[in-house]
């Protein structure tokens, strides 16, 4: 199928963008990668009036360093978020999942602020910018604000972005020291949407117990849901495969309320979420133990 039509600007500063945003309202929507929103918009489930085209917008385009976290401009595209050697420094969950996401040709277009803003509840990057605590900058005509990433996804599709708003920067704190991380999933094909997947960010403290946890699942619900009952589960203990066991029990039974549909069953994603949870667990400790062990892993 065709799109309905639509008027076309390319703005190439952000305050023009958002000048188009404001001025059309409801009817605008920014484009960044495209390769969610044009596919759409071909099958006419979406029919934006207006499409504010973000890629000749420069100063969009950024990874940098933000004291020993950092920045990253929300048109920077996948692949080079994935190729990033500060990234993989800085970010080693996030530089970990990026090949997770879609095909190659896909990263090569996508970026990673259009994924989020997409909010799509199997995004992999809408889980782990939550895990990672990170901070998203929204703009408007009238201002700027920061929202933390837990704040910022609402529901299937939706998120705490107003009309005539645009996210234009992720900012990601750096890990504590003797901190761990993992991603892991399953899909029927790879680079298919998951089932089920798990993100997960640890730190011990100086007697090597849980100190800080946050544990990610995605695909389970309405969005990036976090497992607190499974942090409350090991916080405080030693990382023994028993209190690694009990979390992934309490992720599994207590904190998802799955649905079940054409290509998993409820009970086979709790089943997932299980797995998966004792699997990032267990590799997010061994990973900060090796940094106990020996400095930064």
């Amino acid at each position: 199928m065709k799109p309905a039509p639509f008027k076309y600007y390319a703005p190439t500063t952000v305050q023009e963008a958002l000048a188009h945003l404001a001025e059309h309202g409801y009817d605008a929507k920014p484009l960044a990668g495209g390769q969610s929103l044009i596919p759409t918009m071909n099958f006419r489930l979406a029919q934006p009036g207006v499409l504010v085209d973000l890629n000749n917008v420069s100063e969009l385009f950024y990874v940098q360093p933000d004291g020993d976290g950092l920045r990253m401009g929300a048109m920077t595209r996948q692949s080079e978020v994935e190729r990033n050697p500060l990234i993989a420094e800085r970010a080693p969950l996030l530089h970990d999942t990026m090949p997770h996401i879609a095909h190659q040709q896909v990263r090569n277009r996508g970026t990673i602020g259009g994924s989020l803003a997409h909010a799509d509840p199997a995004s992999e990057l809408a889980a782990v910018s939550v895990a990672l605590n990170g901070r998203f900058r929204l703009c408007s005509q009238s201002g700027e604000r920061w929202l933390a990433a837990d704040e910022f996804f609402l529901g299937p599709f939706f998120t705490a972005l107003d009309v005539g708003e645009l996210l234009v920067e992720i900012a990601l704190p750096p890990m504590p020291p003797r901190s761990g991380w993992s991603f892991q999933e399953v899909c029927r094909r790879h680079n298919d949407f998951a089932l089920v997947g798990v993100a997960a960010v640890v730190t011990l403290d100086d007697g090597g117990r849980c100190e800080q946890i946050k544990l990610m699942l995605f695909s389970v619900g309405d969005g990036p849901v976090e497992a607190r009952q499974a942090a409350e589960a090991i916080q405080g203990q030693a990382p023994t495969a028993e209190a690694i066991q009990a979390a992934a029990d309490a992720a599994a039974n207590d904190d998802i309320d799955p649905s079940g549909d054409i290509h998993a069953s409820a009970d086979y994603r709790r089943h997932l979420a299980q797995v998966l949870s004792r699997r990032a667990l267990t590799q997010a400790f061994e990973r900060a133990q090796e940094w106990k062990a020996g400095g930064s892993a």
